[in-house]
């Protein structure tokens, strides 16, 4: 059922495309500024949300690649009953 949803958010034009492991899927990207220093700067948390499913062998540490640009893996975490999942990245 996950996977429906977001087969059709990617027809919709609503996911980006990444490529973990060599392999096209499609996620709901996001990176939202967050202010640091009481307003004195902003930094992005580039995160990524998919269904387990999907997540094949990606691991801490790995590399994947989003609008051209590459992102490391910081950390993985299940969400809700465990068949979606947020990953954490920092832009390289």
């Amino acid at each position: 059922m996950l996977e429906d949803l977001y087969d059709a958010a990617a027809r919709a034009g609503l996911l980006k495309t990444a490529s973990l492991n060599g392999q096209p899927v499609s996620v709901d990207f996001r990176a939202p500024d967050e202010m640091l220093l009481s307003g004195i700067a902003s930094s992005h948390d580039y995160t990524l949300r998919l269904p387990v499913s999907r997540l094949g062998s990606l691991a801490r540490g790995d590399t994947i690649s989003i609008d051209q640009q590459s992102y490391r893996v910081r950390d993985i975490t299940a969400i809700g009953d465990g068949s979606e999942c947020q990953v954490s990245l920092t832009r390289l």
